[in-house]
């Protein structure tokens, strides 16, 4: 299902959720996600595009900040994510470690948004035993348009 290994515990549930409970924590490049929602808008009634991972407990947006953006311009009510647990330990936002995950989820519950890519967060992979990003964790999914 997913291209690397990781603990049962991470993925939490993937489906489909009210886009307006979906919290974002940093700001998006304009010109990647008008790019991005002008790709999806001339698709068929269907599209296939990756989850957006999000934390299970706050709604935050882990990964996917574009992809969360331009669905929302696109009007869809229900966005694709997969849920984690975010505050497992195999689970960081870069490699030095210098943000606090409690301190990204109040900024973003506060609308105090990280210029984009500030978070880097990596997941551990059990079968390598190294570090990748998280967004390996993300599955395609097949979205209606007309939601």
């Amino acid at each position: 299902m997913y291209s690397i290994k990781v603990d049962k515990d991470i993925v939490v549930a993937i489906k489909e959720v009210d886009v307006d409970i979906i919290m974002p924590h940093e700001k998006v490049l304009l010109d990647k996600k008008d790019i991005l929602k002008n790709n999806l808008k001339y698709k068929d009634e269907y599209i296939i595009i990756s989850t957006i991972l999000i934390c299970s407990n706050s709604n935050m947006i882990i990964d996917g900040h574009h992809r969360y953006a331009a669905l929302k311009e696109l009007g869809c009510k229900k966005i694709p994510v997969t849920l984690i647990n975010y505050f497992s330990d195999k689970i960081i936002t870069g490699k030095n470690k210098t943000l606090l995950k409690k301190d990204i989820i109040s900024n973003s519950q506060n609308n105090n948004l990280y210029e984009p890519k500030t978070t880097k967060h990596l997941i551990y992979c059990n079968e390598n035993k190294k570090w990748f990003p998280i967004t390996l964790v993300s599955s395609l999914y097949n979205l209606s348009l007309n939601k």
